[in-house]
């Protein structure tokens, strides 16, 4: 008799509209900057990950058309085999400068990234201390990775230590995975005390900046330098595709471990390198970071007047202390109305 193969997604997308929770995916008609257009009308855009503006940045732009006029439009291989161009080193080159580390590995997102380096370093056998508002792309590295997942209260440092001292020994290698800046709440990881926590149970110690980079630290060197954490914290991933505007992802930290990601990290050995365009873009959005402050001391000035007529208004905006502002409406429907 037949049957209907698809009936469990026609029920779960039926679901999705019950609820208020189906996505209509909007299109983009213009460059990404303040004032978009969107299926036909000009909006003001304030939900991208454009912190900074440059991802229509006439800098950024020239870079990527020069960029294609040398090393052409894609690299045709993988990292590990022949697309490596000497581009790509000289970002990592750059980001490691920039962040005060000692290597950098880039990705072809911050997604891959986490998917990169959190299975080359915990298997099964070992365990996976992870804040338990950690994001999706951090959650699927730890399944990946087959270790064992303990998730601790969010930005908890003591709810922390106490997971620790009741499970780290059960584990062969053990590593603490927070987000440095939760993107839907904006709130910072406590990343002082939860380091401190970290090493007092001998774990490996990771924070995903996606949000940090370009917004928080001298000159948005990130969460690691805001806390004046250089060469302590052992893994740092960070991505490309929000204040910097482009598309890409990287790790950064001890030059052992970004040597060793080159050898163990499947998204590099077997998924093909980043374009040269983006390559040379994001260069460029490094030398706009190392040549001024402006750009970031901008994003903070428009964070605090945003801040404070949407409080204003009467908005409960929670307690987000970075750019990113939730506006707290109770209700799914209503928040996609909003939308």
């Amino acid at each position: 008799m037949a049957t209907n193969k698809l009936a469990f997604i026609e029920e779960d997308v039926a679901a999705l509209k019950d609820q208020g929770l189906f996505i209509n995916i909007r299109t983009i008609q213009s460059p990404q900057q303040a004032w978009t257009v969107v299926d036909g009308k000009k909006v003001l855009n304030l939900c991208s990950n454009n912190y900074l503006g440059l991802a229509n940045h006439p800098r950024l732009k020239e870079a990527a058309k020069r960029a294609i006029e040398q090393y052409g439009v894609g690299p045709a291989a993988v990292r590990s085999i022949a697309g490596t161009m000497d581009i790509h080193l000289q970002l990592e080159e750059r980001l490691a400068r920039f962040k005060g580390v000692e290597g950098v590995i880039s990705f072809q997102s911050g997604f891959y990234a986490n998917l990169a380096v959190i299975p080359a370093l915990v298997e099964r056998g070992d365990g996976i201390f992870s804040d338990e508002l950690n994001h999706a792309s951090i959650i699927d590295g730890c399944r990946l990775s087959r270790a064992e997942i303990v998730r601790f209260p969010h930005c908890d440092p003591a709810g922390l230590e106490k997971v620790l001292a009741e499970r780290r020994k059960e584990f062969r290698r053990a590593i603490v995975i927070t987000d440095g800046v939760f993107s839907m709440d904006g709130d910072i990881a406590p990343l002082d005390k939860e380091y401190e926590v970290a090493e007092r149970y001998d774990c490996l110690f990771m924070v995903d900046d996606a949000h940090g980079e370009g917004v928080l630290g001298r000159g948005g060197r990130g969460i690691v330098d805001h806390y004046g954490l250089h060469g302590k914290v052992d893994v740092e991933v960070g991505t490309l595709s929000k204040a910097f505007g482009v598309i890409g992802g990287c790790v950064a930290g001890k030059k052992l471990i970004t040597d060793y990601l080159r050898q163990r990290a499947r998204p590099f050995l077997f998924s093909s390198a980043a374009t040269p365009a983006d390559v040379a873009a994001c260069i460029a959005a490094v030398d706009l970071l190392e040549e001024s402050t402006e750009l970031v001391d901008r994003l903070w000035e428009n964070t605090r007047f945003f801040k404070a007529e949407m409080r204003r208004l009467g908005f409960d905006i929670g307690a987000s202390v970075t750019p990113i502002t939730p506006v707290m409406l109770g209700e799914a429907p209503l928040a996609k109305e909003f939308s």
